[in-house]
C-alpha cells in the first residue's frame, strides 16, 4: 500500500480503501460531523461508523458537508446489539440509512456475535439476521457484508446456513493483540480484517518500546501504530477528533518498519490491555 486510498479488494471484487476513519467514542453533535469532514478533506474515502456508536446522523452530515461524490466514499456501519431476527434487522439498516443520509451502504457488519439480549439462542438469531444481510446484499442495497469481533466458532456456527461469507471481520488489532489463529483463520476464508482500535484507545501512548520506535523512525506513536497494521496485513481504523492527528495518520506510507520492529510490536502482549470476549459481554 502505497497511499491513503490504495485498496484491499474484498472476495466479490469490491474495493475498499486500506485506512478508514473510525468514529467509536467520538461524541455526537458537531464533534463528530466536523472530524469526518475534516477527516474527508484530509483524503480519507473510507468512514466507519455503528449503531451503537449513537453518532449516525452526525456523520451522515459530515459526509454530507464534504460535498465529495457518495461513489468515492466507502461507508460502513454496523447492526445494533439489540437486534436480531429477519425483519428486525431490515428495520435498523433502513434506520441507519435514513440516519446516515445515505441511499446505500458499501459495508454492514453485526457488531457483535452472543449479544446478551440473545445468549440463550444466539446462533438462531445471527442465521436470520445474516438471511436478512443476504437479502440486502444481493437487491444491491450493501456492496459488501460482514461481521465484528465474531471467533472462529461463531464464524462456524453463521456458516452452517448461509449462502454467502462474511467478506469482512472487525477485530480489535493493535500492538501485542493480533489474535493470530482467528486471523489466519479469516484469511484462509478470504475474509479481510480489520483493525478497530489500533492504537490501544490510547495506551499505546505510555509504552516505552513504541516511544523507542518513533524517535528511531521520527514519527509519532500514532504513526508507527498504523504503519505496523498495515503491515500486519490489516485494514486500521484510526479515530481522532483533532484536525492536526487526523492529517497526520494518513501520513504513514512513505516509511517502512524492518521486520524485527514489526515482530516486536505484535510481542507487546498486555500492553493496551485485553479484548473483550464476545461470548461474555455484558452488552
Amino acid at each position: 500500500m502505497k497511499h491513503l486510498n490504495d485498496s484491499y479488494q474484498l472476495v466479490n471484487g469490491v474495493a475498499i480503501p486500506c485506512v478508514g476513519f473510525g468514529t467509536w467514542q467520538t461524541p455526537d453533535g458537531e464533534v463528530a460531523k466536523a472530524s469526518v469532514r475534516c477527516a474527508i478533506e484530509e483524503g480519507y474515502r473510507h468512514i466507519d461508523t455503528a449503531a451503537a456508536y449513537g453518532n449516525e446522523e452526525s456523520v451522515g452530515r459530515g459526509i454530507k458537508a464534504s460535498r465529495i461524490p457518495r461513489e468515492e466514499l466507502f461507508i460502513t456501519t454496523k447492526l445494533a446489539n439489540i437486534v436480531r431476527g429477519y425483519d428486525e434487522t431490515i428495520a435498523e439498516f433502513n434506520e441507519s440509512l435514513n440516519k446516515l443520509g445515505l441511499d446505500y451502504l458499501d459495508l454492514y457488519l453485526i457488531h457483535w456475535p452472543n449479544p446478551v439480549f440473545f445468549r440463550d439462542n444466539w446462533e438462531k438469531y445471527n442465521a436470520q439476521t445474516w438471511k436478512a444481510m443476504e437479502d440486502l446484499y444481493k437487491a444491491g442495497r450493501i456492496r459488501a457484508i460482514g461481521v465484528s469481533n465474531f471467533r472462529i466458532h461463531h464464524l462456524e456456527a453463521l456458516m452452517k446456513n448461509a449462502t454467502i461469507m462474511p467478506m469482512v471481520n472487525q477485530l480489535r488489532l493493535c500492538p501485542g493483540e493480533t489474535q493470530d489463529e482467528l486471523t489466519q483463520w479469516c484469511r484462509d476464508h478470504n475474509i479481510l480484517c480489520e483493525a478497530y482500535s489500533p492504537l490501544g484507545t490510547g495506551r499505546i501512548f505510555e509504552v516505552d518500546q513504541m516511544k523507542q520506535l518513533a524517535d528511531k523512525y521520527q514519527r509519532s506513536v500514532a504513526q508507527i501504530c498504523i504503519r505496523w497494521s498495515l503491515q500486519m496485513g490489516f485494514l486500521p481504523l484510526p479515530k481522532s477528533v483533532t484536525p492536526q492527528r487526523i492529517k497526520e495518520n494518513t501520513q504513514v506510507f512513505d516509511f517502512t518498519l524492518d521486520q524485527k520492529d514489526v515482530e516486536m510490536i505484535a510481542s507487546l502482549k498486555g500492553c493496551c490491555g485485553e479484548s473483550k470476549d464476545p461470548d461474555t459481554v455484558n452488552f
